[in-house]
């Protein structure tokens, strides 16, 4: 008897990942096993075990990856101040090459010969998701169900769901609903009235913040620690990696602090309009920077000014295991050991201030920077190097 083939399913629980497991295991009369990654989104672990039992599966994994989805992805990003377009942190982007780095270790586990994923025929991540396969595993077959099967809109999938006895969310029923995607690190929300860039995001799409007007009236203030490049404490209570970041999307969120409205250019080659909230994750941009700014010296920093554009490009278009993105972070961190002590914020009704930066480096120096007079800073030199410089006009 020939024995069933696996095929390894990054399974959301919801009613298009629903719909792609019974059409796997229909289409590949193969055994579907359904692979969770808990990376920090709104996660409903036994409607997820539930929906897949009764879609026969007997294999259902379900991963807490939060710290070490902090940990190696958002914080190597936060030290090269990773932003798309001027605006966007990338919270979507570095999510799917740890998501699509297990699915791969599990299929190899269990001797599967496919691993799937949900992604649309028209969006990044089936890149990303792929990138990350063929980078772990080259030789394991992907599937990519939207864009070889026949379900080409909303009632096509309405209709299988009802005949496979798929429950459908009351939401979902009739018109499309907002595309959301959400982890540890941001929000996004795409589609229905979004798709129009004249018209405005409805405020009731926002899941992590409130509006900045409705914000407290009230000042409130967060000091980031930093060892080595990372965070590492709010307020001088040290917190795991998950942790530090979901205390200070609270403390951001509930500021007004982290949103972003934008009209991004998709890797493969069409534009599309996408709310994004990232409030934890503005503010460790915002304090990271300050940190480096009184611990690294100006050819560090402005090297990695220069280089952030491309490197922010690697990541959004799928090229985190690259070698062009490892060689990139090798920069960003040459000097990451230097940069420690602490930043104190102010928020308030959406916006951030830099309260104060405290460190033990010596890279910024009072003496030199003292308008009073001081043997420190030998000003008989400024002349020679202006005249250098008017020498390369």
């Amino acid at each position: 008897m020939k024995k069933q083939k696996k095929i390894v399913l990054a399974y959301s629980g919801g009613l298009d990942t629903s719909i792609i497991l019974r059409w796997l295991q229909e289409k590949y009369n193969a055994e579907v096993i359904s692979y969770t990654a808990d990376i920090g989104q709104k996660i409903d672990k036994e409607k997820i075990i539930k929906n897949a039992k009764k879609l026969g599966v007997k294999k259902i994994i379900i991963e807490n990856l939060k710290d070490l989805f902090a940990k190696e992805y958002i914080y190597p990003m936060v030290r090269g101040h990773a932003i798309y377009e001027g605006v966007y942190l990338l919270g979507t982007s570095i999510a799917r090459p740890l998501i699509a780095k297990r699915q791969i270790a599990i299929a190899k586990k269990f001797n599967a010969h496919a691993v799937s994923h949900g992604s649309t025929g028209k969006g990044n991540d089936q890149v990303r998701f792929e990138l990350g396969y063929h980078y772990f595993g080259p030789k394991i077959k992907v599937i990519a169900p939207w864009r070889i099967w026949k379900l080409n809109s909303r009632s096509d999938l309405i209709k299988y769901a009802k005949k496979n006895k798929i429950l459908i969310p009351k939401d979902k029923k009739g018109a499309s609903p907002f595309s959301v995607d959400d982890n540890l690190f941001h929000t996004s929300t795409e589609g229905k009235v979004l798709e129009n860039p004249k018209n405005a995001a409805p405020e009731f799409i926002f899941q992590r913040t409130v509006a900045p007007e409705k914000a407290p009236n009230k000042i409130s203030y967060v000091a980031i620690g930093f060892k080595n490049g990372d965070p590492i404490s709010v307020n001088g209570k040290k917190l795991s990696p998950g942790n530090l970041l979901q205390k200070l999307n609270i403390l951001a969120g509930k500021n007004g602090i982290g949103r972003v409205d934008l009209v991004e250019n998709r890797f493969i080659g069409i534009k599309s309009r996408g709310v994004y909230e990232t409030p934890g994750g503005t503010l460790l941009m915002v304090a990271h920077r300050a940190m480096e700014s009184v611990t690294l010296d100006k050819e560090t920093m402005h090297q990695k000014d220069e280089i952030m554009p491309k490197y922010a490009e690697l990541i959004y278009n799928g090229y985190w295991y690259s070698k062009a993105r490892f060689k990139l972070q090798k920069i960003i961190d040459r000097k990451r050991n230097k940069v420690n002590g602490s930043v104190k914020l102010k928020l308030y009704k959406g916006n951030i201030t830099i309260v104060s930066r405290q460190t033990k480096s010596n890279a910024y120096s009072m003496k030199k920077v003292s308008f009073e007079e001081n043997k420190t800073f030998n000003k008989s030199n400024v002349e020679r190097f202006i005249n250098f410089h008017k020498k390369k006009l």
